[in-house]
């Protein structure tokens, strides 16, 4: 599990700052209560777990009770916890669980349904770096309890060679050579990925050869077929730029390992929930 303590601090002094002052001044302190998680809209349930830790480091003596777990489909009406504690701390939480589950669950949905897309090819749905900043790490988790693959982290965990990385080092050969003397020097065990924009930069990669994975840039479905045919099972392959929902199962027939989709994280709907309280 992920460990949430550095956002959670800097998410409750966003929201709360010097005080939830509509809670303090109409709510006692003592007063007890319970509020539970309603679905409103069918999808996947994901921060089940961010939500346990966001209650427990506002209020530890918060009892959470939870009837459904992360990656569960749920439908409109579902209860998936309930939270029994003092009532200030439960009013004074509800909307930051709130945001993170409703933001989670989300790309949760979207990313099963690709992933349903896909199923009995061997294509893999993958994420990007198109995350919300500060937010990333949930983001990419939330495309993991949905079914789908991370792709890297972010800039340190992989080398991803893209088209103004080739350009400004001055072609293919050259930045693949670079890239590989730099793992080399530092003594980095990084995978190497490098973006093609066509049949001649394709050329040129498996001539030189120095990557573990090809992403193929906005190549056609029947570019694509040709494209794997030429690679022949030597490196991964990854088809990425304009491919949609529609679009997906047809490169996933071309027998590409990989399609990265941007839209898992950055253009999602919310899934709709509330937390109400129980009287």
């Amino acid at each position: 599990m992920l460990d949430y303590k550095q956002f959670i601090d800097l998410w409750f002094a966003e929201d709360i700052g010097d005080g939830d002052h509509t809670t303090l001044s109409c709510i006692p302190a003592t007063a007890m209560g319970t509020s539970q998680l309603i679905i409103k809209e069918d999808g996947v349930l994901a921060g089940v777990e961010v939500a346990r830790a966001i209650f427990q480091a506002f209020d530890p003596e918060l009892k959470m009770t939870v009837y459904i777990h992360d990656g569960a489909e749920v439908k409109k009406g579902d209860v998936a916890f309930s939270v029994t504690g003092k009532v200030q701390s439960l009013l004074q939480t509800e909307r930051l669980m709130l945001n993170i589950m409703q933001r989670m669950s989300g790309i949760a949905t979207v990313t099963r349904r690709y992933v349903k897309a896909l199923e009995g090819t061997k294509t893999r749905v993958l994420d990007t770096r198109k995350t919300t900043p500060g937010l990333r790490m949930l983001e990419k988790e939330a495309v993991k309890i949905g079914g789908g693959t991370n792709h890297r982290i972010g800039l340190f965990d992989m080398i991803l060679l893209k088209d103004n990385h080739v350009d400004f080092a001055g072609g293919i050969t050259q930045a693949i050579d670079r890239a590989r003397n730099y793992c080399k020097e530092k003594g980095k065990n990084l995978k190497i990925e490098i973006e093609v924009r066509n049949f001649d930069e394709l050329a040129q990669v498996l001539e030189h050869g120095g990557v573990d994975r090809i992403m193929l840039d906005n190549f056609t479905p029947e570019n694509t077929r040709k494209a794997v045919e030429m690679i022949a099972g030597r490196y991964e392959t990854e088809s990425s730029g304009g491919i949609t929902f529609d679009t997906l199962r047809q490169y996933a027939e071309c027998g590409v390992d990989f399609i990265s989709v941007g839209a898992l994280t950055h253009s999602v709907k919310s899934l709709d929930m509330s937390f109400k309280a129980v009287k």
